[in-house]
């Protein structure tokens, strides 16, 4: 069984709505023996009445009791999911190095320091525009930030769009691709396919859902060769979400292979 390594909890992240023995007990039943739990921590966030921020060594504390309810056949994995801006990038840096993690994902939840589930006028602007300027605040992200092992949900920001064409592809930003993978693969980061993405673009009626297959084949291309799954879990019911269908996906491509972390270390399981 592979890993589902991004998934949240009601007890340190704002906007999830499972408790920890929701979440274990679903994993469980549905054959997995290991989780990574990779609570929201997002410094100076748009207020939005939401507390983002969590006690470091609240976290510490009560992950080492949620270890001891797992018991020893069921492994979680520590980690935190930061989400970047720019004037945060070295605090990003200090709090990762703060704790003890088995992982870290970075993602961007904002765009032009808006968040755009609520605040929508990113999507008048033409996909193309959106998406360039988008991954290429994630390629700054990989360049000014060297703490952390997974870039997650490259395509995060598609899943709140109108337009039901709205995808992130190779062709049509190559160069601000290619700068994400460059820095990427130089820093041995991983590549995170969200299971969740998948899912939302299928309920929601868009005419495709699974990651651009061009997308893939430059990253592996370019020399790419980490690559990690998560359903990004935030309630009862969406643990591990077309992950079926991903490693369908992913093998289609050639790739036998998928990673997750343990103590920032990349562990390889065959798909």
């Amino acid at each position: 069984m592979i890993t589902d390594g991004h998934n949240h909890t009601k007890h340190f992240s704002a906007d999830a709505g499972q408790s920890i023995y929701e979440l274990i007990s679903e994993a469980q039943s549905k054959g997995f023996t290991r989780i990574g739990i990779t609570e929201h921590y997002e410094i100076d966030y748009p207020d939005d009445g939401l507390n983002w921020m969590f006690d470091l060594e609240e976290y510490n504390k009560a992950f080492e009791q949620w270890r001891a309810i797992a018991g020893d056949k069921f492994e979680l994995l520590k980690g935190i999911e930061f989400g970047y801006q720019t004037h945060v990038a070295e605090e990003i840096d200090k709090v990762a190095a703060s704790i003890p993690l088995d992982v870290v994902l970075m993602s961007v939840h904002l765009f032009r320091g808006q968040d755009f589930y609520v605040e929508r006028g990113c999507y008048k602007l033409p996909a193309k525009d959106l998406h360039s300027e988008y991954i290429n605040t994630m390629a700054e992200m990989c360049e000014k930030c060297n703490n952390f092992d997974v870039v997650a949900h490259y395509d995060y920001i598609n899943r709140y769009a109108d337009n039901k064409n709205d995808f992130i592809t190779y062709e049509e930003t190559p160069k601000e691709l290619d700068r994400l993978f460059e820095v990427m693969i130089a820093k041995e980061k991983a590549l995170e396919i969200n299971t969740k993405s998948i899912q939302k673009h299928k309920d929601g009626g868009f005419t495709r859902h699974l990651p651009d297959a061009e997308l893939i084949r430059r990253y592996l291309e370019m020399g790419g060769k980490l690559i990690t799954l998560g359903s990004d879990s935030h309630f009862p019911g969406t643990f591990a979400v077309s992950f079926n269908e991903a490693v369908e996906y992913l093998r289609s491509f050639g790739i036998k292979e998928t990673v997750y972390y343990k103590d920032h270390k990349p562990h390889f399981e065959a798909l």
